[in-house]
């Protein structure tokens, strides 16, 4: 077999709590065989990582944040990039773009791109990027310049907020895309050569999410003791739709008792905690902020409903189908979400969980008290969603056509 394995993976930020399904593909493309090294364009910025970057052996690298932070490492790659065929190659492509995107950050990303096909393009014979807005645009420009392949992984904001003629130019240069929703690889197939995008789900790693061994709680809200545990985990960022959840909540009847943990960071956090002051509901909120896996997972074995009532906000930007859903079907929660992205292809309504319109709060409202007040219903919805996850969404299953591509891409051969 070929011994060309080596493949650059280059992130927009590493490593990141909120991210955690990108550091456990890169930990089973490692157990695969792969020789990998991280290329991050920022630096980390979470108090917390989870087990999982532990694990990780790739070594880390960090891309200059900033060219004026680091102006002497850029000029030094772009003194030694002109040396490059692909260089020259790729100076008009770049200015094509800018023309096109007049902007501070397509400057950052020529450097960032000079930087990485000087200092580790070398060293690879494949660069991989997930995102494919900027963490792409590095990844495109150093592989055109360095004479590199390279290939993409997108999820939902890059998709959905990305303009069109560059997502289409990046699909003709890429050798392959791979997106995890249905209705995300459509659209992009709309604007790719034939064959180039494939659907892969994001699969979870049912190792770190055994079964719940604790017997399903049968709270109703009738009393303080029955106080019904409900947990929404997710970046307080607008397309969650957070706020209208809190409206929701503060819906509920008065003789209704009822606790809700959000686990997240984000910019919003503090305008969701004054919104739930507001209301009057602050003293049954928790905010824990961003949280290892291992505090997130225990956080779903302990509370009873999961809710996530995500939107498409006014930038375009939306969920795909968010890991969290998966994570807590996998402990037998029953979920209540929204019926966009990718959502409806894992929660169908009335089975496994319940689909509403998003911002509809009336209806979230009446969704909670429904499954809430009815643990019998609840329990059987988590059961039908837990049969689903471990059925449909393992890892093992979904890194298997991650492998293949990229040992296509490598030329690979048994």
């Amino acid at each position: 077999m070929s011994s060309k394995k080596r493949i650059a993976v280059v992130l927009k930020g590493y490593p990141r709590l909120s991210e955690t399904f990108i550091s456990k593909e890169i930990l089973e493309l490692e157990r695969a065989g792969f020789e990998l090294s991280i290329i991050s364009l920022r630096h980390p910025t979470d108090k917390h990582t989870d087990p999982v970057h532990g694990e990780i052996k790739a070594p880390k690298h960090y891309l200059p944040e900033y060219i004026y932070q680091e102006i002497f490492r850029v000029w030094w790659a772009k003194i030694n990039c002109t040396f490059k065929l692909g260089f020259w190659k790729t100076i008009p492509i770049f200015f094509k773009d800018f023309m096109r995107d007049p902007s501070a950050n397509r400057i950052r990303r020529w450097g960032q791109a000079m930087v990485l096909a000087h200092e580790y393009a070398g060293d690879c014979d494949h660069i991989y990027a997930h995102f494919l807005h900027t963490p792409c645009s590095v990844a495109r420009y150093a592989a055109l310049i360095s004479g590199k392949s390279f290939s993409i992984s997108a999820h939902a904001k890059d998709i959905w907020t990305s303009p069109e003629w560059e997502m289409r130019e990046k699909l003709e240069d890429c050798d392959w895309l791979v997106t995890c929703t249905e209705g995300g690889a459509d659209y992009l197939k709309t604007l790719a050569p034939a064959g180039r995008v494939h659907l892969v789900y994001h699969g979870l790693d049912l190792s770190r999410f055994p079964p719940s061994k604790m017997a399903p709680s049968k709270n109703d809200g009738s009393t303080k003791v029955k106080t019904v545990k409900l947990v929404t985990v997710g970046r307080a960022v607008a397309k969650k739709g957070i706020d209208s959840l809190l409206q929701a909540l503060a819906n509920l009847p008065d003789d209704f008792y009822w606790q809700w943990t959000h686990i997240g960071g984000g910019p919003l956090k503090k305008d969701l905690e004054a919104l739930a002051l507001n209301l009057g509901i602050a003293d049954q909120c928790n905010f824990k902020g961003a949280l290892p896996q291992s505090e997130v997972l225990e956080t779903y074995k302990k509370s009873d409903l999961f809710i996530l009532p995500s939107r498409i906000d006014e930038t375009g930007d939306r969920d795909g189908l968010p890991n969290v859903i998966v994570e807590a079907q996998s402990q037998g929660m029953a979920v209540i979400s929204t019926s966009i992205s990718g959502i409806p292809e894992l929660i169908q309504n009335d089975s496994n969980g319940i689909l509403i319109q998003p911002d509809n709060v009336s209806d979230l409202t009446k969704a909670i008290e429904l499954l809430s007040k009815n643990p019998k219903l609840r329990i059987e919805m988590g059961k039908l969603g837990e049969e689903k996850v471990r059925t449909y969404f393992s890892h093992k299953q979904t890194i298997g056509d991650i492998v293949s591509l990229l040992n296509k891409s490598l030329k690979v051969t048994g």
